[in-house]
């Protein structure tokens, strides 16, 4: 419905030429920026309102886990199945942030979150088949898992940027909200406290990744990769990082890449290197956090990829 929204007014009320990149770009920058404001504001209200609820040192505990990296693998199965994109995950990664969760446990459902999906994996089982889509679905799944686990355990927490977590609005205790109507309230004054403080780095992250949407030839991309040599999965994994796209325009690169004759695992690593990363979601992960976390994030979940890479390749018996 918003698409079709965005559509009518770029298209019908303005006149814009859809084929012109102008219109491309302001396509998908009212859209994404649209859809990722309400999502922030809804996805945190809703927290905030279940969390009127819930004690906050019972979900501590259920994503902390009993055993070392449980609470990794709750967090990253339960990314799993968020429909969400790099960008779109970080309100729910701010709300558990938010809830005292810890932030290892939070970074593997950032990791999982946009690189597994249901629109991802139905689009892969078309192009792929379902082994390879398994595989890769399996594949996410641990380098969420592990790649939060290390994280939590080289103690980042003092690099979160205080104001956006220690100002929080006031928490009643269960027993003293007396109607329904004070737990929305509740919900909505923390989804408007975030969102007052991140808006403005949204718009600059959609707008950066909008350019690169549609000022990168997909040729260019191909040509790189295939001449990459014994270096192919770290470049398609680097040239994927920066990048930023839907599912929808992911897989049909990949499997391109595939058809000619690039190795499979390097085929993918391009596609979780954008699916997993981009620069839009550190522009507006740098309002949460110093930039020495964020590289740090980057460059675990960057690493995990390129070995994941290699690995698919080794399995396919190539060697590069």
């Amino acid at each position: 419905m918003l698409q079709v929204i965005v559509d009518w007014f770029l298209y019908n009320l303005f006149g814009l030429d859809p084929v012109s990149r102008i219109a491309q770009i302001l396509n998908f920058f009212i859209y994404d920026s649209i859809k990722i404001l309400l999502l922030l504001f809804f996805m945190i209200a809703l927290i905030g309102f279940l969390r009127s609820y819930i004690d906050e040192s019972r979900i501590r505990k259920w994503l902390t886990g009993k055993r070392r990296g449980t609470g990794n693998l709750l967090a990253s199965l339960f990314g799993a199945i968020t429909p969400f994109c790099s960008c779109s995950s970080i309100p729910i990664f701010l709300s558990f942030l938010k809830a005292g969760i810890p932030l290892g446990t939070t970074f593997s459902f950032l990791i999982t979150s946009p690189l597994i999906n249901e629109y991802l994996v139905v689009l892969m089982l078309g192009f792929f088949g379902w082994k390879i889509t398994l595989a890769y679905v399996l594949s996410g799944i641990i380098i969420g898992t592990i790649s939060g686990y290390i994280l939590g355990k080289m103690k980042l927490r003092k690099y979160l940027v205080k104001d956006l977590f220690e100002k929080k609005i006031k928490q009643k205790k269960e027993n003293t909200f007396k109607k329904i109507n004070e737990r929305i309230i509740f919900g909505v004054n923390e989804a408007r406290d975030i969102v007052k403080k991140l808006w403005i780095w949204i718009l600059v992250g959609v707008g950066i990744g909008a350019l690169i949407h549609n000022y990168i030839p997909e040729k260019t991309i191909s040509n790189i990769i295939g001449k990459g040599g014994v270096f192919t999965v770290p470049i398609s994994t680097l040239i994927g990082v920066p990048m930023y796209g839907s599912c929808a325009a992911i897989v049909p690169i990949a499997t391109v890449l595939f058809q000619k004759g690039v190795p499979l695992g390097t085929a993918l690593a391009f596609m979780m290197g954008i699916a997993a990363l981009s620069f839009p979601e550190a522009i507006i992960l740098r309002r949460a956090m110093k930039l020495r976390l964020i590289i740090i994030f980057f460059g675990v979940v960057t690493l995990a990829i390129i070995i994941t890479g290699y690995l698919f390749n080794f399995l396919q018996g190539v060697l590069i």
